[in-house]
């Protein structure tokens, strides 16, 4: 089961590599991982999405809790939660594949932030699942060229806050 885990960190040199180093030495796999200070520079919000049935969460979370650096964490997936990601898309656009590239970006909502006379690089955002679907499109008609992907960020609906 796919789980979007929060965690408020101090902003330290070496934090990030004690999380990661917890999931590897546990061979706990990160499908995606942002991490960035907060509006307090003293401390990094970290957003990890990883898979695994309720024991294996339960234990990543138990062993995140325990590490020094880390302040508070919370699984987003548990409730109502926003969740975001960002996608740079190089696809071939050549003659009259260009109209529907573009086409499709419109209908993704996306936008076409560069253009040769072959390629057109189009930025979307949105859930994983609406980007996997338009790569999927594209993919089917035309050639994706490249992929870049951000991985994804989320926080709580509503009143609860990671920081209360």
């Amino acid at each position: 089961m796919r789980r979007i885990i929060s965690l408020l960190l101090e902003n330290e040199s070496g934090a990030l590599s004690r999380v990661v180093g917890l999931f590897s030495q546990r061979a706990y796999n990160i499908e995606t991982l942002t991490v960035a200070p907060t509006e307090d520079p003293t401390l990094s919000r970290m957003t990890i999405v990883t898979t695994g049935d309720e024991r294996v969460i339960e234990q990543i979370i138990k062993q995140l809790n325990k590490l020094v650096d880390v302040l508070k964490v919370s699984d987003l997936s548990e409730g109502d939660h926003i969740e975001r990601e960002i996608v740079l898309v190089k696809v071939r656009a050549d003659g009259a594949n260009r109209d529907e590239v573009k086409r499709t970006a419109d209908i993704f909502r996306g936008q076409i932030v560069d253009v040769s006379p072959h390629l057109y690089t189009v930025q979307l955002v949105g859930t994983s699942d609406k980007l996997d679907a338009f790569i999927r499109n594209m993919s089917e008609s035309t050639e994706v060229v490249e992929v870049v992907r951000s991985g994804v960020c989320g926080i709580a609906r509503g009143e609860k806050s990671l920081r209360s």
